[in-house]
């Protein structure tokens, strides 16, 4: 798997539909109310990616297979915090028509070595509970939950 640049078109493209698509999953996860989702998604974004694809430190790639083409897309930021470099997934996705191909081992294992080469000591990521693909791709490649919240809904 290639992490490849995207285009200013490209880019314009992801960002509307990654701000509807982790909207969508605030409203699933019970955080955010439907009516304000789509504006808190995109407060969010602009708080990440304040100057787009321009931004410092943040990096957004299509996954570029050499048989499929593009698959799918990647956003992560890297930065300096109290343990190091580390670089911070902030969104992922294989398109459904690509999934259950080892792409997402793929690049999961193409963000290590693009995180290595901007010098980042360490990779972190959220992922929602309702999520158990994701879940389960990310400690098969060996991240650990760092951090876990849950809730249990009460009946009267």
């Amino acid at each position: 798997m290639e992490l490849s640049p995207m285009t200013v078109e490209q880019f314009a493209s992801f960002r509307s539909r990654s701000i509807a698509d982790f909207a969508q999953e605030k409203v699933e996860a019970g955080t955010w109310a439907p009516e304000e989702a789509l504006e808190r998604a995109e407060e969010s974004y602009e708080r990440y990616l304040p100057q787009g694809i321009e931004t410092p430190g943040a990096y957004v790639y299509n996954l570029e297979h050499p048989l499929d083409g593009i698959v799918g897309y990647i956003w992560f930021n890297v930065s300096e915090n109290r343990r190091g470099k580390e670089a911070f997934l902030l969104d992922i996705v294989v398109e459904e028509a690509f999934r259950g191909k080892g792409y997402g081992t793929e690049t999961m294992e193409a963000l290590e070595q693009c995180a290595r080469s901007l010098g980042a000591d360490r990779i972190g990521l959220h992922v929602f509970g309702h999520n158990v693909r994701a879940s389960s791709l990310y400690r098969k490649m060996g991240y650990e939950v760092t951090d876990l919240t849950m809730y249990k809904e009460l009946q009267d």
